[in-house]
């Protein structure tokens, strides 16, 4: 029987990275929670179709008790159960994300004993989340390389507005260690993987960012690869486009979506322009991922370099260490930002 006392979350400042941080150590911890004042600064304050999808997500996944889970709601009670079901579906609706129902879920299912699997259907490759390819080809990856073994399949693309995109996360189970990620170490390649829908074949869409990146990268004296050019079936016209660089310890992305009136070459220069930023500069992680690490890194512990200080990991900060980690934001003897953590002890549910 759960007897740890309920935490009290203030998400004025917060968005829906703070929400989702929040139940996914929930789940974990079993420890009850209430968000106050959703995204209260946000000019459209309160829960969106999205966030609402994610806490029907956990509550299904761990059997939890949720008070206030309507969309335009200014607060949230989760209380967590101690179920672990799997396999799961779910559906977020047009072109809601399905990647950040996938950081949801993931720390859950790195605390299972048995293999996890969600199927989601909604948007792949849409704004203000990353891209089904960053959670595949960089996420993923990455965590591998400290235990965490997930894969992600995508079935079908969701561009907006119509979605209809699916993709499955699955993991097995796992024995996290802990994060030593201080230096990235040379750079090996950069990968290109450009993708568009099939009608935009013709005018060669896909092709023209990915040559458009290489060409662009080369010029940079950087090296440059095209490892996966497609065209899908989608029920809305896009395209999209991922920058994967490969370092000696450590994998970033960088991705760029095609809208109308922004031509190929657009897109494929505004991702090169976020990768010869990041490369300037030698921090081991892109600046979406340092805050999609901080829950597995309250759980594994160790230490992460992180490129900047956002906003979101300010307000993530707040909430792992109101779960009872020890987490702390400190500066190397070269001013650099640095995340460190002792394990957080999980409740290990099958």
């Amino acid at each position: 029987m759960n007897t740890h006392p309920t935490i009290t979350i203030d998400g004025t400042d917060g968005g829906g990275q703070l929400l989702r941080t929040a139940l996914a150590l929930s789940a974990v911890t079993e420890t009850p929670f209430r968000i106050e004042n959703v995204r209260g600064a946000r000019p459209d304050p309160g829960l969106k179709p999205q966030h609402c999808t994610a806490v029907e997500l956990v509550a299904e996944l761990c059997d939890a008790d949720v008070d206030g889970a309507e969309i335009g709601s200014d607060s949230l009670t989760v209380r967590p159960g101690s179920a672990r079901r799997t396999p799961l579906q779910v559906g977020v609706g047009t072109a809601g994300s399905v990647t950040l129902l996938f950081d949801t879920v993931l720390p859950i299912a790195a605390t299972y004993d048995d293999p996890f699997s969600l199927t989601a259907t909604g948007g792949t490759n849409v704004k203000w989340s990353p891209t089904v390819e960053y959670h595949e080809l960089v996420k993923a990856p990455l965590l591998q390389n400290w235990g965490l073994k997930t894969t992600v399949d995508c079935a079908k693309t969701g561009f907006y507005p119509a979605g209809g995109g699916e993709a499955t996360i699955e993991t097995t189970p796992s024995a996290l260690s802990s994060f030593d990620l201080d230096a990235r170490g040379t750079l090996d390649t950069v990968e290109i993987y450009s993708k568009a829908s099939e009608e935009l074949s013709e005018a060669e869409v896909a092709d023209r960012q990915a040559d458009r990146a290489r060409e662009a990268l080369q010029e940079a004296g950087l090296p440059a690869e095209r490892r996966r050019v497609e065209y899908v079936s989608t029920l809305s016209t896009g395209s999209s486009l991922l920058l994967r660089g490969v370092y000696e310890h450590s994998v970033v992305g960088f991705d760029a979506l095609g809208e109308r009136g922004r031509t190929s070459e657009a897109v494929a220069d505004s991702a090169v322009q976020q990768f010869t930023a990041f490369h300037a500069n030698d921090a081991p992680v892109d600046v979406y991922m340092a805050d999609q690490l901080m829950t597995v890194l309250a759980l594994a512990g160790g230490r992460v370099r992180i490129p900047s200080v956002s906003e979101h990991v300010r307000t993530n900060l707040e909430v792992v260490t109101a779960f009872g980690s020890d987490m702390t934001l400190g500066r190397t003897t070269d001013g650099e930002p640095v995340l460190e953590a002792s394990p957080l002890s999980a409740v290990h549910s099958s």
